[in-house]
């Protein structure tokens, strides 16, 4: 059976944050899935499956079991059917654990709509100095106007603004310090951000140690949650496009693109980005 190595969130091989897609040619096992995901050994590993009514299923694998969506997997799933003709530019719906979701293909841009945005809470500013510090920064890398936020799209992060690109690349992560702070404010971890410029909405660092991820190369959910902050200041407009760059840090720059949409009084965002096969193999099972 056809699997393919995709990096997501790249329109090049060896950027992006890298997943697993594989084309069953007869049903798998959960425990041969899990155990084809563990030989790949990407955070995530999808399995996809072509319905008669030309809907999409995706089951999610680590290397330790099943996870219910991966927003960088889904990306890389589509982007490799779209190339290989196995599904047209438009909408499709996509079966997940998670529930189903619509999946629409631009030309070589998959785009899906994240959880509805929450504001949750603003870092209280007493509590502000210690958020810095545990990336060798102060208070004083702040940019004026900003502060830093609790915002999810599915998932709670701390949105940390600094003022400028060489602040972003300069921070050092103290991982102990920071999962701790995960852990207090009950987030996956630390979306950190400096404003853009030159069509960049925002260059970014994702870092998650509290789930064994020192630092992440391209996160959707986080991304998503940026726009929804940045929103709130005034500084994305609805419908309007977005870019993240994210990735520098480790050398796999990524860039996810977001819009936002208001109908009704309700908020939502669609993250949306590329992805390129890196390598493809026939499994033999």
């Amino acid at each position: 059976m056809e699997a393919y190595v995709m990096d997501a969130f790249s329109a090049r091989i060896f950027g992006g944050n890298q997943a697993g897609v594989v084309l069953p040619d007869r049903p798998l096992s959960d425990a041969v899935m899990r155990q084809i995901a563990a030989e790949f050994k990407h955070s995530e590993t999808a399995f996809v499956t072509r319905e008669p009514d030309g809907s999409v299923s995706l089951r999610y694998f680590t290397p330790a079991g099943e996870v219910e969506l991966c927003g960088h997997a889904t990306v890389a799933s589509f982007a490799l059917l779209r190339q290989l003709g196995s599904v047209p530019d438009g909408d499709c719906t996509a079966h997940t654990k998670a529930g189903e979701l619509t999946v629409t293909v631009r030309g070589d841009t998959v785009w899906m709509d994240m959880a509805p945005p929450q504001l949750l809470a603003d870092i209280p500013s007493d509590e502000r100095a210690a958020l810095y510090a545990a990336y060798g920064l102060t208070e004083g890398d702040c940019p004026a106007g900003y502060i830093p936020r609790i915002v999810s799209t599915g998932l709670a992060d701390i949105m940390l603004p600094v003022r400028d690109h060489d602040t972003l690349m300069r921070a050092v992560q103290n991982a102990p310090a920071v999962t701790e702070l995960s852990r207090k404010y009950d987030v996956t971890g630390v979306h950190m951000f400096c404003p853009g410029a030159d069509g960049v909405t925002a260059w970014c660092s994702n870092y998650a140690p509290l789930y064994d991820i020192p630092e992440e190369c391209a996160t959707g959910t986080s991304n998503g949650a940026l726009t929804y902050y940045l929103y709130l200041r005034g500084d994305v407009k609805p419908g309007e496009e977005n870019v993240f760059l994210q990735g520098e840090h480790m050398s796999r720059p990524s860039e996810i693109r977001s819009v936002l949409y208001e109908k009704d009084g309700a908020v939502t965002v669609r993250i949306g980005g590329r992805a390129v096969a890196s390598m493809s193999c026939d499994l033999r099972l």
